[in-house]
């Protein structure tokens, strides 16, 4: 048994089939843009002024919502075996004050019940925490020392890879990995960059990666009538292995519920849905 999932043991015979025939994450990459409207996140932002809520915030609560509804998402496949992840833990690259490359990579936890406000303060503290000078969290310690001394990177990493792979991996280093994470999210709107299709790690149980991109106009039909409609877009890249694509359309589907309507992630979820796994 893995120390961040369970083994599912009713997985679809298409999806263990799947798993054999795509043995590697990126055999199974499937890409999507999804442009979600910006006036209901501006006007929404506008009305809680006293919250300072940020777009991410809003993102991550979306999916986080979604997720409690749609559990498949947050599975993962290693070594042709799906598991249902125990957590729910989301990556992002954050830049160090005053520099415009120098950054770090680590992780958030979530609870299902979190609401946007709860999402907000641990974005916020996450945020505060791994802007300062030098390593500030512990994956930043654990990566400078193993490739302190030489060759133990090399190492290292072959050992991890096999120990991942059959399951020994010990929830110290899975909590310590940048690789292991319900979710990746990069902000390239922040340093003024179009959205990107960001690869899933081969190592590690990331199954979805999200980019937010630059703001732009899409052409829509609204009263017989064409016109260009301000939106921020989302490339996202998806382990197909995990759910059904009929699955991902329907979850992406209520994520754009939510960001249409925000004032609904400010109260816990009415209902979870049990988990296969």
């Amino acid at each position: 048994m893995r120390a961040d999932g369970k083994k599912l043991k009713n997985a679809d015979p298409e999806s263990i089939i799947g798993a054999h025939v795509m043995s590697k994450r990126t055999d199974a990459m499937n890409m999507i843009t999804v442009d979600i409207p910006v006036n209901p996140m501006k006007e929404y932002i506008a009305s809680r002024r006293d919250k300072k809520i940020t777009h991410m915030a809003l993102i991550v609560s979306a999916y986080l919502r979604t997720v409690a509804e749609f559990p498949k998402l947050n599975h993962f496949v290693v070594n042709k075996k799906l598991y249902a992840r125990n957590e729910f833990c989301v990556g992002m690259v954050v830049l160090k004050a005053g520099q415009t490359t120098e950054g770090t990579m680590s992780k958030m936890y979530f609870d299902y019940e979190d609401t946007v406000f709860d999402v907000q303060k641990k974005i916020d503290d996450f945020i505060e925490q791994n802007r300062q000078e030098g390593d500030t969290n512990t994956t930043d310690d654990f990566a400078r020392k193993l490739v302190k001394i030489p060759g133990l990177c090399n190492i290292g990493v072959r050992l991890f890879k096999t120990m991942d792979k059959y399951g020994l991996l010990p929830k110290k280093i899975i909590d310590l990995s940048p690789f292991h994470m319900s979710l990746g999210i990069t902000n390239l709107a922040s340093i003024r960059t179009n959205h990107i299709y960001h690869h899933t790690y081969e190592f590690g149980t990331t199954s979805v990666f999200m980019s937010i991109g630059n703001m732009r106009y899409v052409p829509k039909m609204a009263d017989d009538k064409m016109i260009f409609e301000k939106t921020m877009p989302l490339g996202v890249v998806m382990d197909e292995r995990i759910c059904t694509g009929s699955y991902f359309a329907m979850a992406f589907r209520r994520i754009s519920e939510y960001l249409k309507n925000p004032e609904l992630l400010e109260l816990p979820p009415r209902k979870i849905t049990k988990d296969e796994g």
